[in-house]
């Protein structure tokens, strides 16, 4: 008689040979159940790989452009316009329209809080006074990494292109801001097409996999709501690039990744801890001299020439106090407890929260080392990769919603367990819900913090239980997908199937004599 547990569990890979493609309907119940309309799984005689256009990776793409136009058709609410009493035409966001439609987006208040709505600005040069006339008045600068800025710039003066030859009667015309908005999102498309593209690359015999992060529901919510997709896209190229076994491009494009957001850099201590083990350290010295090289050449620029723009970023986030969606807020709410250094006045330090917060992510840092140098047979690149930017995002302070699309294609090739990705998945992006009525305002029928908070702390669980399931896969290799297959690393590159030269041996328990 089969237990419960038998019943549900998920069916073994087929025995394949080397090169051959794991077919999802065949692997994954979400995917075979998902199947029966077509015919059912794929069958023993199938044709795999012969059809002249419809690959897999076309496939993937395909879906990605599906999610991203739902996407766009749920942030499209708050580029709608009405015309004022003046005759003037203005971007309706009226009765807290963004919250209500739920379809608020950085990228449209951004265009004129950033001055880029004005001609003759440029990022880290303009500058603007928050605040005027008060005590907490302030100069402020572009706050963003220098890639990002500078994205936004282009897109501004493409915008204001776009307007001028509207104008003449050659183009659809549109308010401004929501010209720089389609602009922008393009982009961000092409980002987040090109992410799909390097996860299908990565995952080799796994191209399939790649739906998981085409279809994500986090995509479908945050692909524009800030500019992540830019990061994201260099951090899936770089992975591919080093399982190509091109160390310098990863580097380059992991320093470019760095330039836009920082996290891709939080990539190299994965890469070192693995590199260490295999003696490939060299490899690794490569990739991170090209991305620090990288990074320099793109920032060094702007920080010699405007400096007290450049330093912007680093100085917001050096201020910032935590934010409502941080664990340190969920444990300040509920207990009451104002320890992380309590209200802040604009331009205070939060320092006793900065050193919790630098603490805990490097204890979490120096476990996963020990994971990585420890465990039985060494850990693939995606899983460590998984765990340190999932650890960095928990035990931050800012956890912005459109943060979570950094996990996607980590995930995706650490944990291809469909049904369970589509689970987390769904549950952080319905955090957004909760999130747009809380800023709503209970005053305006929205929803009070505990509900918000409550969300979020389902959203932190689901993620820790991703690491968990990812460090159980890692000290008991046969339950891991890939290496079931028959796989060791595919995003490896030179560390895939790498013999260990270097580990550490856990301290064996001492036994009481009788």
């Amino acid at each position: 008689m089969s237990s419960p547990t038998d019943q549900t569990a998920e069916p073994e890979p087929p025995s394949l040979s080397p090169g051959q493609r794991i077919a999802p309907s065949l692997t994954e119940p979400l995917v075979a159940a998902a199947s029966k309309p077509i015919g059912g799984p794929l069958g023993e005689h199938a044709a795999v790989g012969r059809h002249w256009f419809w690959t897999p990776q076309r496939v993937g793409l395909a879906l990605a452009t599906l999610a991203l136009v739902l996407c766009w058709l749920g942030k499209a609410s708050c580029i709608q316009q009405y015309t004022d009493s003046g005759g003037q035409n203005q971007l309706d966001w009226r009765a807290g329209r963004p919250y209500v439609a739920m379809c608020y987006s950085d990228i449209v208040p951004l265009y004129s809080a950033e001055q880029l709505d004005k001609s003759g600005t440029f990022p880290y040069r303009t500058s603007w006074i928050d605040g005027a006339g008060t005590a907490n008045e302030q100069v402020r600068y572009m706050e963003y990494p220098v890639l990002t800025g500078l994205f936004q710039w282009v897109n501004a003066k493409l915008t204001s292109a776009w307007v001028t030859v509207s104008n003449a009667g050659w183009l659809p015309g549109a308010l401004p801001v929501a010209v720089y908005f389609n602009i922008t999102a393009f982009w961000l498309s092409v980002a987040w097409l090109v992410t799909v593209w390097a996860v299908g690359r990565t995952a080799n015999r796994r191209p399939w996999d790649a739906v998981l992060a085409a279809l994500s529901p986090l995509v479908m919510v945050h692909a524009f709501t800030n500019f992540d997709t830019l990061a994201t896209a260099f951090a899936a190229t770089g992975l591919l690039a080093w399982a190509r076994r091109k160390p310098v491009l990863a580097g380059v494009l992991l320093g470019l990744g760095a330039a836009a957001k920082l996290y891709p850099l939080l990539l190299l201590g994965p890469l070192l801890i693995l590199c260490m083990r295999a003696g490939k350290f060299r490899y690794w010295a490569r990739t991170a001299g090209a991305a620090t090289a990288v990074w320099l050449a793109v920032n060094l620029p702007i920080a010699f020439t405007l400096n007290a723009g450049w330093r912007e970023f680093f100085r917001l986030n050096t201020v910032r106090g935590m934010d409502p969606d941080s664990l340190y807020n969920v444990i300040s709410y509920f207990t009451g407890w104002t320890g992380f250094d309590g209200p802040l006045q604009p331009g205070q330090t939060p320092t006793w929260l900065n050193v919790v917060v630098g603490g805990l992510f490097l204890v979490c840092c120096a476990g996963i080392a020990y994971v990585g140098l420890a465990a039985p047979v060494r850990p693939r690149l995606a899983q460590l990769c998984f765990l340190v930017v999932a650890a960095f995002l928990v035990t931050n302070k800012v956890w912005s919603p459109q943060y979570s699309l950094w996990l996607v294609p980590l995930a995706v090739l650490a944990i291809p367990r469909w049904r369970l990705l589509f689970g987390w998945m769904l549950i952080d992006a319905a955090v957004w819900v909760p999130r747009m009525f809380y800023y709503l305002g209970v005053d305006h029928k929205g929803l009070p913090e505990d509900w918000f908070l409550g969300f979020v702390v389902v959203r932190d669980l689901a993620v820790v239980g991703l690491c968990v399931l990812v460090i159980r896969e890692i000290y008991r290799p046969a339950l891991d997908k890939i290496r079931l297959s028959g796989d060791d690393d595919p995003a490896g590159g030179v560390l895939d199937r790498a013999r260990d030269v270097f580990t550490v041996k856990p301290r064996p328990r001492a036994v009481a004599v009788q």
